[in-house]
């Protein structure tokens, strides 16, 4: 049997600790990049030259030499986590580099790996009853995928798999399923029933085609199908019957791309959303469900509708009785006109919350196996939710994203959680403490801290020009605040100049109150200060795993309060250079007359 690798009261032991390296640094992760300059951002929070912060940053804390600055004696001697406890100022990044690292997720020590999870789940079985691709077979996803989703796509369905082979289980429910990648490679691969509910009818009818294609191209997969085989082991797609990939059809070419946790950007924009420079209203992005992650596009056969704008969400709760009942009669339609018998991948269309009765939705629901790969904002909290809710739902794996667009029972600013359930805190310690981490820190922990790390870092020239407007628009328009985004106008600017004029005509406002000579003027005057800025971002890079690490512990600490669960557990799935969202929580609950997950 199956047994947590954590106590409930060492999981809120480990969120005790992270909650008190926050307390002292979320201030950083929470300033607003755009305001860098207009509230003198590095004199508030850091005492020390850039080039010292950079130092220990980019070294993740390992140099051990004594700081190059010293503010006095007394602040050297006086500091939590690197900060002076007198003035809240940084005086030692060495120190914070250094607590950071022991406050993440890896430096807690309470994540299991992937493997470590198969094999727990694999308990004493032979390996020939697993249903899991052939060791010596393995289908090559990278065929009709790139790198990073077949990596994804791989790893989590052969843990998707044991799950439902544990629990004795032949149905699984990936809610948030979007293209339907993850529940087409079930069905196809390990002959799961697979229900794909997305809340954009778009994305359910595209995942819908991609898959009647995508086996059409594949005769092997119909004529293994109807063969007998040993019982669990997987189809395997001969690689003659698939179609050779065409160059441009992997979704990272042209102006526009997608980055993980936030949502599709420009290149040149897609830095600033995660620093913080959004002037969108969060209200206005909550209602977005939507799969973030990068456009991997099938082959060219399989790409119907993938770049047809989604549809909107709406509430079940707002919807007319007309349109509820054309959407139970388009599902129902959808069914027959494949065949129940034959059709191994449903994808339906439909808002889901704790609350919805997945009968309604699924006629031939059996116990089940939910799943979510990369759950947009407060839609992995809510398949959590469901699974504790949901009798016949025997276990979960969901890996979240856009963390961003969680709502907070405690937000300060009293903004409304979608039926009045917030996406966290989850777990009732958090909530007890009513603990608030604020959307520019939940923005700050989308940071891939492993690829800036190998060199992928952040575009400063495009966070420079958008923090000097800033000033530019608190000096000569009244601290003028806009709903307007700007951000894209950089890609287009062939100068700080042109950038401000261009800005200055999507606000609206008028330019010709402003020379050239006066706008070059604000940049020569913040140009050498660029450094505090690339300093500050790194910092943030640097805290970003502790705020996913507090939000994921959160999660898990839900489960573990739930009586009925067998095993719970973090777990590293991803390698976290190509997918930066890495991180599953799993959790599988007990069985009566003596079955157990």
């Amino acid at each position: 049997m199956l047994s947590s690798s954590y106590s409930l009261a060492e999981i809120q032991r480990r969120i005790d600790e992270v909650q008190r390296f926050l307390s002292v640094t979320l201030s950083i992760a929470n300033a607003h990049t755009v305001e860098f300059y207009t509230h003198d951002a590095w004199s508030r929070f850091v005492a020390v030259p850039p080039q010292e912060v950079l130092s220990h940053v980019c070294s993740r804390g390992d140099q051990q030499r004594e700081p190059e600055h010293k503010a006095n004696e007394s602040e050297q001697t006086r500091t939590t986590f690197g900060f002076c406890n007198d003035t809240n100022r940084l005086v030692d990044p060495r120190e914070l580099v250094q607590a950071a690292k022991a406050h993440s997720l890896p430096g807690l020590g309470v994540c299991m790996s992937r493997d470590e999870l198969l094999q727990a789940l694999r308990g004493n079985r032979s390996e020939s009853g697993a249903p899991v691709s052939a060791l010596d077979a393995e289908l090559v996803t990278d065929e009709f995928m790139n790198s990073k989703k077949s990596h994804e796509v791989k790893s989590m369905s052969e843990v998707v798999a044991r799950l439902a082979q544990r629990c004795g289980v032949k149905q699984v429910i990936d809610v948030g399923s979007g293209k339907g990648y993850l529940s087409s490679f079930l069905s196809l691969q390990y002959s799961l029933r697979v229900y794909g509910i997305d809340s954009s009818s778009t994305n359910t009818h595209g995942a819908q085609e991609r898959n009647r294609k995508l086996k059409k191209f594949s005769r092997a997969y119909q004529k293994h199908n109807k063969a007998a085989r040993a019982p669990g082991q997987a189809t395997l797609w001969p690689q003659e019957e698939l179609v050779d990939v065409k160059p441009g059809l992997d979704g990272d070419d042209g102006d526009v791309a997608y980055v993980d946790g936030v949502g599709i950007v420009s290149r040149d924009e897609q830095e600033e959303v995660l620093i913080g420079l959004s002037d969108v209203n969060p209200a206005e992005e909550r209602h977005s469900e939507s799969n973030p992650e990068t456009e991997e596009l099938f082959l060219s056969v399989l790409s119907v509708d993938a770049l047809q704008p989604t549809s909107p969400r709406v509430s079940s709760t707002q919807l007319t009785a007309e349109e509820r009942e054309r959407r139970k009669r388009e599902n129902l339609e959808r069914k027959a006109q494949n065949g129940t018998a034959s059709v191994m991948f449903s994808p339906l269309t439909s808002y889901v919350t704790a609350e919805t009765e997945l009968r309604e939705l699924i006629n031939e629901l059996e116990d089940a196996v939910m799943v979510g790969l990369h759950t947009c904002g407060d839609l992995a909290p809510s398949t959590l939710r469901m699974f504790v809710a949901k009798p016949e739902l025997a276990a979960v794996c969901s890996v979240g994203c856009c963390y961003h667009l969680l709502s907070e029972e405690f937000d300060p600013a009293g903004q409304e959680c979608l039926l009045g359930v917030c996406g966290f805190p989850l777990s009732q310690f958090l909530r007890d403490r009513s603990w608030f981490c604020g959307r520019n820190a939940r923005m700050s922990a989308c940071l891939a801290l492993e690829r800036v790390s190998q060199g992928q870092g952040i575009q400063m020239d495009s966070l420079f020009y958008r923090a000097v407007l800033h000033v530019i628009l608190r000096d000569h328009y009244g601290s003028f605040k806009s709903e307007k985004r700007v951000g894209n106008v950089y890609s287009k600017a062939k100068s700080f100049v042109d950038y401000v004029r261009r800005a200055l005509r999507r606000l609206e406002l008028e330019e010709s109150k402003l020379s050239d000579g006066v706008i070059q003027d604000y940049h020569d005057t913040y140009r050498p200060r660029m450094g505090e800025m690339h300093a500050f971002n790194m910092l943030k890079v640097t805290l970003a795993p502790c705020i996913e690490g507090l939000i994921l512990l959160d999660r898990l600490c839900y489960l573990k309060e739930q009586e009925d669960l067998s095993f719970t557990a973090l777990v590293q799935l991803f390698d976290p250079l190509l997918s930066p969202r890495c991180y599953a929580v799993v959790g599988l609950k007990s069985w009566e007359e003596g079955n157990s997950c």
